[in-house]
């Protein structure tokens, strides 16, 4: 089993979730964060970080595409490992559907 990020948390990006991981295995894009499947230690300590549940373990039905997703962009993304502020209209966007068509990037963000 392991962590991934699911589609609740693009532009949002909280990182709350950052700074507890004892392995840095979470990634930056754009406008999201996705954790290393090969990293991840399944702790579990940054589930409850994330103020959107926008954190899962993959042993939950329907996350065939966000696996990928992490599996894929954690490869290409620079990883982070400290807390950032959030956008400035995340609360906005933190109970919307369907974000994945809509906002997506496949941009890698700064990182640490």
């Amino acid at each position: 089993m392991t962590y991934i990020v699911t589609e609740a948390c693009i532009k949002c990006k909280f990182t709350d979730c950052v700074e507890v991981c004892p392995v840095d295995c979470f990634y930056e894009g754009a406008n999201m964060l996705v954790i290393h499947p090969d990293e991840c230690i399944d702790c579990g300590v940054c589930e409850p970080e994330c103020p959107i549940d926008a954190i899962k373990p993959d042993t939950e039905k329907g996350l065939d595409k966000w696996l990928e997703v992490n599996r894929d962009f954690s490869g290409k993304w620079p990883n982070i490992t400290s807390k950032k502020d959030a956008p400035d209209d995340a609360k906005a966007f933190e109970t919307e559907t369907g974000k994945f068509d809509k906002y997506f990037s496949a941009e890698p963000g700064s990182g640490d």
